[in-house]
């Protein structure tokens, strides 16, 4: 049976997931099949998808949605593939006043999982400077995503001009950086 340590770790674990555990993660601490199918049954843990679960005492976060879809995401090694990008990171980053209709993630040319209604797949190799950590998902960084943003035809200019000013206003990109990247490939 899992310990009352067993419990504090994985509480912490689902504090630091926005409230979510995979039944990997959960398994390393003790919680087998029979214990989480017990605390399913007792209400303790929520089933939140196929193979994740999440502590109903801990509040949703802000975008519960992403963090779900990161914890989907995941490959055989339990390792999160999606990163919120292009218009979804320009919400996050809360540059520009677009409001994404769509969830937009970029993931690995290998990922094979069908995109879900609402959601665009970008496929990309993003370098680790590309990405910034968030509590339970990944987001592309401020300048990746105005480069990803700035590529994409169907966003409008007046829309990429406002989120790069914004960026510049707030110190989320340095003019310099910006120019150089912007000279290159967002995928080199």
């Amino acid at each position: 049976r899992p310990t009352k340590a067993a419990l504090r770790k994985l509480t912490a674990l689902a504090q630091s997931q926005a409230g979510y555990f995979t039944a990997k993660q959960a398994a390393e601490l003790g919680y087998r099949t029979q214990h989480r199918d017990y605390h399913l049954k007792r209400g303790n843990f929520e089933h939140a998808g196929r193979g994740y679960y999440r502590l109903p005492e801990i509040p949703l976060s802000e975008h519960d949605d992403l963090v779900r879809l990161s914890f989907w995401s995941r490959d055989l090694d339990d390792h999160p593939q999606a990163v919120a990008s292009h218009q979804t990171a320009l919400a996050v980053h809360e540059l520009s006043d677009l409001l994404p209709t769509r969830i937009h993630l970029t993931v690995p040319a290998t990922f094979r999982k069908p995109a879900s209604k609402g959601v665009i797949l970008h496929r990309a190799i993003l370098r680790p400077a590309d990405v910034e950590e968030r509590e339970g998902f990944s987001v592309t960084t401020p300048l990746r995503t105005l480069l990803d943003v700035g590529a994409d035809a169907s966003i409008a200019g007046e829309h990429l001009m406002r989120a790069v000013r914004q960026a510049l206003e707030r110190g989320l990109v340095r003019k310099s950086k910006l120019l150089s990247a912007a000279k290159k490939s967002p995928d080199e």
